[in-house]
């Protein structure tokens, strides 16, 4: 198929119909002007990959100003826009001055059609590589803007989450070792490209190896990489992670799951900052920092002889526990508008908000799977949902982790609303928040039920 379009300019109306007869075999789109004056009028109205623009309009004028001219105009209107220079009278000078104001290239009249394509082809190439850098250069922008705001992907205003924030601060601008604690879902990595993005190795990669996911067999050539034929399946040489990270950081998640072989040699590679392809004798020399994550406990291990000690000691300079969800309640409610805003982006939803009582309700549950399971509780009930507020029965709970109630204690103490209020709790407890069901089983309509529940905040 034909692509990329071309717009020529030129006074000569015989050369512009040579032009478009021989090029409309090779391009896409070929248009035709003899007035400059109109060039503003037609970048307005299309988008070309190549201008072939004359340098010279008026009659016995031959200094090139006029093409100069409109050179500028055009690289005004359109910095991007990639102009070949064609004339009758040029000259190395002229052609310099050209490349210098702007233009890609330089062709004289007459030319030859070959020399002529090969220019145009080579141009549009030229286009393309532009618009690929105008992109990597925007991403650039947006992912500079995002640093900016340190922890933008990790949401949490309570007392915990401060302290990890300040423990980032501190920890990020140096190259200690960290090691990052807590249960499985509470955002590890999130942590760990946090303080990669925040250290002085920002602009380094950032490498993330789930060592759970490797099998034994594999770890060296995942970790230190190979040469061809060092094994079955060597069929070229390949780099491991420690060679790509180099600069920059490596995570290493789930680093409680190694075997103690393999926890010997990881702590090789951690103490000398070498390593070695398998196969291959020669040592690399790598620069990483090193950030771990499990949610083991690692110093039973030690005392279990299940984990090596020394190799403890390697990986937690600094050690960085991150609360469960059930320890930062406060932050429940951030964390499900913030899903909540996405995933009805996703799914092109007209969902807005949660009812008071589906808040209270997020609140009290004890969230095994902490904020990945928040999320998919979100995603979910935003799937699900046929309403634009979020109510307790879009959500489905795991029965074997009920809703925390601390009131769960003897009704006998209590008078009649205390009584009402508990076991309206039981009841949406036991039918995972369907209030159609609470409310057949309790005897109520679900308007009724709606008001009792936001009368005692359920």
């Amino acid at each position: 198929m034909k692509q990329g379009k071309i717009l020529i300019i030129d006074d000569n109306e015989d050369l512009l119909k040579a032009a478009r007869i021989y090029l409309k075999r090779h391009f896409g789109q070929i248009d035709l002007e003899k007035d400059p004056t109109l060039i503003p009028d037609l970048l307005q109205n299309d988008a070309y990959d190549v201008i072939l623009l004359d340098m010279n309009f008026t009659q016995d004028v031959n200094s090139g100003q006029e093409g100069f001219h409109w050179l500028d105009k055009i690289l005004e209107i359109d910095p991007s826009a990639v102009v070949v220079l064609i004339t009758a009278f040029g000259s190395v000078d002229l052609a310099v001055k050209a490349i210098k104001a702007g233009a890609s290239d330089f062709v004289m009249k007459p030319w030859e059609n070959e020399q002529l394509l090969a220019t145009l082809l080579s141009s549009i190439r030229l286009r393309s590589s532009k618009e690929e850098l105008k992109l990597m250069k925007d991403r650039e922008d947006t992912l500079t803007q995002d640093l900016d705001h340190k922890f933008k992907e990790i949401i949490g205003q309570s007392g915990s989450m401060i302290q990890v924030f300040d423990t980032i601060d501190r920890v990020a601008s140096t190259d200690a070792n960290v090691l990052v604690l807590g249960e499985n879902g509470t955002g590890k990595e999130l942590i760990a490209r946090s303080i990669h993005r925040n250290s002085k190795r920002a602009e380094k990669p950032f490498i993330s190896v789930d060592l759970g996911a490797i099998s034994e067999n594999l770890f060296e050539s995942e970790l230190f990489g190979h040469v061809r034929g060092s094994f079955t399946d060597a069929k070229t040489d390949r780099a491991g992670r420690f060679e790509i990270a180099n600069g920059g950081t490596l995570f290493l998640d789930e680093i409680g799951n190694l075997s103690l072989p393999l926890q010997a040699k990881l702590l090789t590679a951690v103490q000398n900052r070498k390593v070695n392809r398998v196969g291959s004798n020669k040592t690399i020399d790598v620069d990483i920092r090193l950030i771990c994550a499990t949610n083991m406990p690692l110093y039973e291990m030690v005392q279990k002889g299940e984990f090596r000690q020394d190799l403890l000691y390697r990986i937690n300079t600094i050690e960085l526990k991150l609360p469960a969800l059930r320890e930062r309640i406060e932050d429940i409610p951030l964390l499900a508008e913030h899903y909540l805003k996405d995933y009805a982006k996703k799914y092109n939803k007209d969902i807005y908000k949660f009812s008071e009582a589906t808040l209270k309700r997020l609140e009290k549950y004890s969230w095994p799977g902490n904020v990945r399971e928040l999320q998919h509780a979100v995603e979910r009930a935003v799937i699900m949902s046929r309403d634009n507020i979020l109510q307790p029965e879009d959500f489905f709970f795991n029965n074997n982790q009920p809703v925390r109630d601390k009131d769960d204690i003897n009704l006998e103490q209590f008078n009649l609303e205390d009584v009402e209020r508990i076991l309206i709790r039981k009841v949406l407890a036991k039918h995972n928040g369907n209030i159609t069901h609470a409310a057949q089983e309790l005897g109520l309509t679900r308007s009724s039920l709606y008001r009792r529940l936001e009368k005692y905040g359920l």
